[in-house]
């Protein structure tokens, strides 16, 4: 399994915004990555200057949220999505984003059921629930 470190995440990011601004060659990962990073234009300082980001700490005391964590769950889901594992979320996300009106949207909302999802399992020490995961999901398409 790959276990990216902190720093790993964070220059991935960068440099997948760096690649996409000067129209260089993407892998299809970084492609994926750049999508979301232009969705997210208020990340922009953060994801300009690779050292800064690389020390930068998020821990919530300041009001905004992690723009690596959240580049980094919309990457999750978007992977989730084009091999529909677990089993079930495609469909359960393309109905929310049917009923919100964007991925986008969808995006956001299914990160609380990852969140929720991820907290539990280790909090429990057991493996993601993913059944329960996609059942969330299905809960905010309605």
């Amino acid at each position: 399994m790959f276990t990216p470190s902190r720093p790993d995440v964070r220059s991935f990011f960068v440099e997948a915004g760096r690649k996409r601004r000067a129209a260089l060659p993407l892998t299809p990962l970084e492609t994926i990555a750049a999508d979301w990073i232009e969705a997210h234009p208020e990340y922009a300082a953060d994801l300009a200057d690779a050292a800064a980001a690389r020390v930068a700490v998020h821990d919530g005391d300041s009001g905004r949220e992690n723009p690596f964590l959240h580049l980094s769950m919309h990457l999750s889901i978007s992977e989730q999505i084009s091999i529909d594992q677990p089993a079930g979320i495609r469909a359960a996300i393309l109905a929310l984003a049917g009923k919100l009106g964007s991925q986008h949207a969808a995006q956001h909302a299914v990160m609380e059921c990852l969140g929720t999802m991820l907290w539990e399992s280790q909090r429990g020490g057991l493996p993601p629930d993913g059944d329960g995961y996609v059942a969330c999901v299905r809960r905010l398409a309605g």
